[in-house]
């Protein structure tokens, strides 16, 4: 009862998170709209006042009457038009936040009474005025909006908005009410003001572990993290590296010997990666999956549980014991993962009725029930000797996959501007080298830097991670420097690379070659002042004391950069200098980076394919339903790469037997995570074993022998 009161406290602040920036962000799309919408027009007006320019420059140069010029180019009538039509168009330098609060206080005044009533607030020092602003609101829609002060507190909001309300009559309190919590708001991202009752939304300090703990964990012996115990120490290992690396690479670039990187002035260019795949490798992916036997998606299922087990770790939440039919634990897999629902998949199913679905899902479908189905596919996967060629084991990535929500899953969907204007949630997935997901959650569409450590944490596959690549999204200084310190070596893909700046030890004239690209140097002493901070914030995460996830959020949200926030950016600059060194020097970098985030969007594409019901809109009210969609989809194509790498390796093998020697660098480039052969639609009915050899397995479609004068056709 307690876990669900936590649960459900923080996603009501989730929720009202939500609710408050969909608000602000409809009226930036309008403003979006409204350009678009007048885009011609303001064209034309462009085009008119270029004409008019060069007319009256020209007639300035000779000497003519400059009214005969404005009424010959363009005539008088249509300058006034066009000058009112021009002023009608223009819009204000900044937001106009009295219209803006307008728009979005019907909304805000509906909620904020039943937010303000059901919780309750602390604040730090530094968020007092902010508390008190939103006591004095609750005690305002106690009254029923009758009891409001003669004047409402400002200070504690941002000057614009404070400028807002006090030059605004009659309005006041309404721009104030949508103000006041629009900076609770703000105050909650950050941890200034947290809840009481609440998991997700409590002070940094109390998410962190205990003082004394850590003295405690310190004293007794090494801490479980990648660091040293000294900023002194680690200061001076890493100005030594850095200014090594820093000299070595300005050599090779001022002799041009850095491979596809030129470095001309403050220009940086480097050459893309040509395509990595060759011809040969993809005709013989496609050979191969010609051999791959025709099958439903209930039927791998099937065929994967036999081989793993993996049904088995779906344990009834109570008594611990796996279900009695499987079948119909894998058919409720089949549900999240399909986006099908349960009742629906009860009318396309043979082996259960909604009812049996509905209580299965209850009580075996889990979270932690779903981690440990993956863990055992993914183990499964990696052992697989043709699994070891697709990658190294100690190698992942991760990448974000949009689902739009619609219906009650809107409520808890949020916008991001840069995919799309309606809202959707993101599945952030974790891939391994080797093909196989180990770690996927359902996150808000934007803001997914601060979930990429969660993933090389939190798993539970028997995997050792050591290096790790994300797309730009997953960029932040703050991941280069939690990374660093838990003993990752964080290696993403930066877009605009040559905007980015690095940062020395020493002078930047030192390096002449980099000196238009770095920015200033390392603040030694900040990062020496809170070292210890740092290392009890790194322990905290490692011991799952706190997320990562989580932390981060609220470090990079502060609306004023508290010490330990600015002292783990400053790591995370040093960490990210000497990784764009590397990126600068090494193509193979660059090369793997590429590879492995194009296995992402390969497995991305499988799991659009699988979840295509309702097309592919989450509808889900719930949060944690969500999660389960994520999970379950992360589990089926993990099921999926396992089956097509062991019938990959069978087909490799039976070309074998036919005499045909196939290079294992061709058979690296295999992705088993094609789906032609497998009817992901239609009824999801579950066969029997007849069409099995007697060896356990499928029959190929076409062996060795027979393939032959189908490819010389």
């Amino acid at each position: 009862m307690l876990d669900t009161i936590t649960r459900l406290t923080d996603e009501t602040v989730a929720l009202f998170d939500r609710a408050v920036g969909r608000m602000f962000r409809r009226a930036e799309v309008r403003e979006h709209e409204a350009l678009i919408r007048d885009a011609r027009a303001i064209n034309d007006k462009v085009r008119l006042l270029a004409k008019l320019g060069t007319a009256l420059i020209e007639a300035r140069e000779s000497g003519t009457d400059l009214q005969e010029v404005v009424a010959s180019a363009i005539g008088w009538d249509k300058l006034a038009r066009s000058v009112a039509e021009a002023e009608r168009l223009a819009r204000p330098d900044k937001a106009d936040l009295p219209a803006l609060a307008a728009r979005a206080w019907p909304v805000l005044h509906r909620l904020g009474p039943l937010f303000l009533g059901s919780l309750r607030f602390h604040s730090v020092p530094a968020a007092a005025a902010t508390l008190r602003a939103v006591e004095l609101l609750r005690s305002i829609y106690e009254s029923g909006g009758r009891k409001w002060p003669s004047s409402v507190p400002t200070s504690f909001l941002r000057p614009v908005w404070r400028e807002a309300v006090l030059s605004t009559d009659g309005a006041e309190r309404r721009i104030w009410e949508a103000a006041t919590l629009l900076a609770l708001r703000d105050r909650l991202r950050a941890g200034d003001i947290w809840v009481e009752g609440s998991r997700q939304w409590r002070a940094v300090e109390d998410q962190l572990i205990s003082p004394a703990l850590f003295a405690a964990l310190r004293e007794a012996g090494p801490l479980p993290v990648a660091a040293p115990a000294t900023a002194e120490k680690y200061l001076a290992e890493r100005r030594a590296l850095l200014e090594g690396r820093l000299s070595e690479i300005a050599a090779k670039a001022a002799a041009d010997r850095l491979d596809d990187v030129q470095i001309k002035g403050d220009e940086l260019k480097i050459t893309p990666l040509k395509a990595a795949t060759p011809e040969e490798a993809k005709a013989l992916a496609n050979r191969l999956y010609r051999m791959m036997p025709n099958l439903r998606i209930t039927s791998l299922l099937a065929e994967v549980d036999r081989w793993t087990g993996f049904s088995g770790a779906f344990t009834h939440l109570q008594s611990g014991a796996p279900a009695d039919d499987r079948r119909i634990v894998l058919t409720a897999v089949l549900a999240d993962a399909t986006n099908l629902g349960l009742t629906r998949m009860a009318e396309a199913c043979s082996v259960a009725s909604y009812r049996q679905l509905a209580w299965t899902a209850a009580w075996h479908l889990r979270e932690e029930t779903y981690r440990r189905a993956l863990a055992i596919l993914v183990n499964a996967q990696q052992e697989q000797p043709l699994a070891v060629l697709f990658g190294a084991a100690d190698v992942s990535s991760s990448d974000g996959q949009h689902f739009p929500t619609a219906g009650p899953g809107e409520a808890v969907g949020a916008v991001n501007a840069h995919y799309e204007r309606t809202a959707s949630v993101l599945f952030y997935t974790h891939l391994s080298a080797r093909r196989a997901p180990y770690h996927t959650i359902a996150i808000p569409p934007a803001g997914e830097a601060a979930y990429v450590i969660d993933g090389l944490l939190y798993h539970e596959a028997d995997l050792s991670i050591a290096t790790h690549h994300t797309d730009g999204g997953g960029v932040s200084d703050h991941n280069f420097a939690l990374a660093h310190l838990l003993g990752f070596y964080f290696a993403p893909r930066i877009p605009n690379l040559s905007e980015r700046r690095l940062y020395t030890f020493g002078p930047k004239s030192t390096w002449p070659v980099f000196e238009p690209f770095i920015a200033g140097r390392v603040d030694e002493k900040l990062i020496a002042a809170h070292w210890n901070d740092v290392l009890r914030l790194a322990t905290s995460v490692r011991t799952g004391a706190a997320s990562a996830s989580l932390l981060l959020k609220r470090l990079g949200a502060y609306p004023r950069q508290n010490g330990l926030a600015r002292a783990l950016r400053e790591i995370g600059r040093i960490e990210r200098t000497l990784f764009m060194l590397d990126w600068l020097e090494l193509p193979a970098l660059r090369r793997q980076a590429t590879v492995e985030l194009n296995k992402g969007e390969a497995r991305n594409a499988l799991a659009r394919a699988i979840c295509f019901h309702r097309l592919g809109r989450l509808r889900d009210r719930a949060v944690e339903a969500q999660q389960y969609r994520a999970s379950g989809l992360a589990v089926v194509t993990a099921a999926i790469a396992l089956w097509n790498t062991v019938y990959l390796g069978r087909a490799r093998d039976d070309l074998h037997l036919g005499g045909e020697v196939i290079a294992d660098a061709l058979l690296a480039h295999l992705a088993p995570v094609g789906w032609q052969h497998i009817n992901l639609t239609g009824d999801y009915l579950w066969d029997s074993d007849s069409g099995l050899s007697p060896d356990g397995f499928r029959p190929l479609r076409a062996t060795a022998t027979n393939l032959r004068p189908i490819l010389a056709a």
